[in-house]
């Protein structure tokens, strides 16, 4: 079974949403390994490039060579569940790599952890909230794997 990592900014404040995750974080772990990181948001006094650069620092602190960094943002390469199941199964063929994607806090990534990653995905064009997104990429996730296993899940 391969594994997965995920490497989140901030903890999920809204029930729904800490449900949702919960929901495909358990489908999810029957095709995958599935290992998670939740770093404290920046201190709050902070002004936001500062916040940004702190949480990327400690997202950075956290990533090992053998980690093939995926990061969300905003102006990263859109692609339908078809594609990502495609990228899922090349980016979980080498056992030497670890697909890790990372979200940021409400500010985004810093360029750091950007430039780091081999991959920068987009869920959409317009800016959702950190919250969301997490459950989005979940979600994407179970239908690339269910996708790959031939599931009922996804419609093809």
């Amino acid at each position: 079974m391969s594994k997965l990592q995920f490497v989140w900014v901030g903890k999920l404040k809204e029930p729904f949403f800490r449900d949702a995750c919960a929901h495909y974080t358990k489908k999810l772990g029957r095709f995958h390994k599935l290992d998670e990181t939740i770093l404290k948001d920046a201190p709050g006094k902070l002004p936001p490039m500062d916040k940004v650069q702190h949480e990327g620092k400690a997202i950075m602190a956290r990533i090992k060579p053998s980690d093939m960094l995926i990061c969300l943002d905003e102006k990263g390469k859109e692609m339908t569940s078809v594609e990502l199941s495609k990228h899922l199964q090349r980016w979980t063929e080498d056992p030497n790599l670890t697909p890790t994607f990372v979200i940021g806090g409400p500010f985004g990534l810093a360029d750091e952890v950007k430039n780091a990653a081999r991959v920068k995905l987009s869920l959409s064009k317009m800016t959702l909230p950190h919250e969301l997104a997490r459950t989005m990429l979940l979600e994407q996730l179970y239908r690339a794997a269910s996708i790959l296993r031939g599931s009922p899940y996804h419609h093809v």
